[in-house]
């Protein structure tokens, strides 16, 4: 008869580990009870991604580990508990249109322009897809969209689909992530000329009227500062949290401040998941071991700790990220790389916030707003 040592398994699956996780399974506490019958292997798990893929791919890597490291022939029963953060009400169903599946939204914004927030947020929701996540983007920046570029899916259109007797917006979908952005609706050479309420109304649309489907994530890619559309969008659905990108230097910083304090105002109240920060140093190839901190050093660490709120971590100057914006490739797809390293733990950062966040706050509720005066203004 067979006989499976219980430590030379628990060996081996201290080399499996669950997308979005630092740890492996068994120091982790992911493996609640491990028995062993001769051959027979039985595994009993609880998780907290709740994806579809990440979970056949840990019955996947458990089976392989134990079948190279224990016994070939090993029979191996794997059960999977997911368990995920208790919520009273939805969030996105308090006050406010329902965006019917969408799990949880997130925005993503900086003070100024020219920071890489487009470039953050592609990357983001392309490291999130790896990691088994139904992601979208809701291209929020309606004076300049810049998502289809990165995502190599510019001249696109959505098609028009039935559902429930509505006629709603297919998104655009490539690298596992769905997208909308006015983007699609006008030419690259169009200057989109629009006040207010008008650019409003077009980005209330590409919420309420697309077939977004079932998501984990939506990522609403803000334009910068602090304007309508900021309003248009903390009006129109509650947001689970916001992230602020800046660069290192003082003049964006200052701009940054602004950002934290405008989602974190009492009548708006948008928990601020952390701060990122873009472009934080340079390091030639001919010397690898050099940082060259051509905007300031570590500018954004020191503005999260003053205004106490997570830092999330810092991308350097590559140029491949510049040549994967503007080839609609993200860095973050590369395998194995250093920069696709980057993006993943800065998006882990990301979701231990927000798990974080759902766990001890409230459900965001979606803001009214009628008008904002000069006293009102963010300082």
């Amino acid at each position: 008869m067979v006989k499976i040592s219980r430590d030379d398994v628990l060996g081996a699956l201290k080399e499996v580990k669950v997308a979005g996780h630092d740890q492996n399974i068994v120091d982790s506490k992911m493996l609640k009870n491990l028995q062993i019958f001769g051959d027979q292997i039985d595994i009993d798990l609880s998780l907290s991604n709740p994806t579809l893929r990440a979970r056949k791919q840990v019955e996947i890597d458990i089976l392989k580990i134990i079948h190279q490291k224990v016994h070939q022939k090993a029979k191996i029963s794997t059960k999977i508990q997911v368990i995920a953060p208790k919520r009273e009400v939805n969030a996105n169903k308090i006050k406010g249109k329902a965006i019917p599946g969408i799990d949880s939204i997130i925005a993503i914004s900086s003070g100024k322009g020219g920071v890489g927030k487009s470039t953050v947020t592609a990357n983001i929701a392309t490291t999130l897809a790896k990691m088994g996540c139904r992601v979208g983007i809701l291209d929020a920046d309606i004076y300049g969209p810049s998502i289809p570029t990165m995502f190599d899916v510019e001249g696109e259109r959505p098609l028009a689909i039935k559902i429930k007797g509505r006629n709603l917006m297919e998104p655009i979908e490539n690298y596992g992530v769905k997208i909308l952005s006015i983007g699609f609706f006008t030419k690259p050479s169009q200057a989109v000329i629009w006040r207010g309420p008008m650019a409003s109304k077009a980005l209330n649309q590409l919420i309420f009227d697309a077939a977004w489907g079932e998501l984990d994530f939506l990522l609403v890619d803000l334009p910068p500062g602090t304007g309508d559309i900021h309003l248009s969008i903390v009006q129109a659905v509650p947001l689970n949290g916001a992230v602020v990108v800046s660069t290192p230097q003082y003049v964006a910083l200052a701009d940054a401040k602004k950002g934290i304090a405008m989602f974190q105002q009492e009548n708006i109240k948008v928990p601020v998941l952390g701060l990122i920060e873009n472009m934080s140093y340079f390091t030639p190839s001919e010397l690898p071991d050099k940082k060259y901190y051509i905007f300031g050093k570590k500018g954004a660490e020191k503005l999260a700790l003053d205004k106490n709120v997570p830092f999330l971590g810092e991308v350097p100057i590559v140029q491949s990220i510049r040549e994967g914006s503007d080839y609609g490739r993200p860095v973050s797809m590369q395998k194995s790389s250093p920069l696709s390293e980057v993006f993943t733990k800065i998006t882990q950062n990301l979701i231990h916030q927000l798990l974080k966040r759902n766990k001890e706050l409230p459900v965001t509720k979606v803001v009214e707003i009628t008008s904002m005066t000069g006293c009102e203004a963010v300082n």
